[in-house]
């Protein structure tokens, strides 16, 4: 299923669509402490389309799967020699 918000457009799996009052949204602030990361670099996922986000008046609310599967596909492995 393809979502679009505003500008913002991003792909969801079958496995992750979910109805709206089951899906969890996190702040900025929020995603950056997950993340472990500054607010300005959540800003730049989500403006840069890395992140998907809707728009909430001024500020932006991630759903938090999309987070858990940002982390999970940016996930370097170590490779055993």
């Amino acid at each position: 299923m393809c979502v679009v918000c505003g500008r913002y457009r991003w792909v969801m799996t079958a496995g992750s669509e979910r109805p709206l009052n089951e899906v969890k949204f996190l702040t900025v602030a929020e995603v950056a402490s997950v993340m472990r990361v500054s607010k300005m670099t959540v800003y730049r996922l989500v403006h840069s389309g890395h992140l998907p986000a809707i728009r909430v008046g001024r500020s932006f609310r991630v759903p938090e799967q999309a987070v858990h599967e940002y982390l999970r596909e940016s996930f370097v492995g170590v490779e055993s020699a």
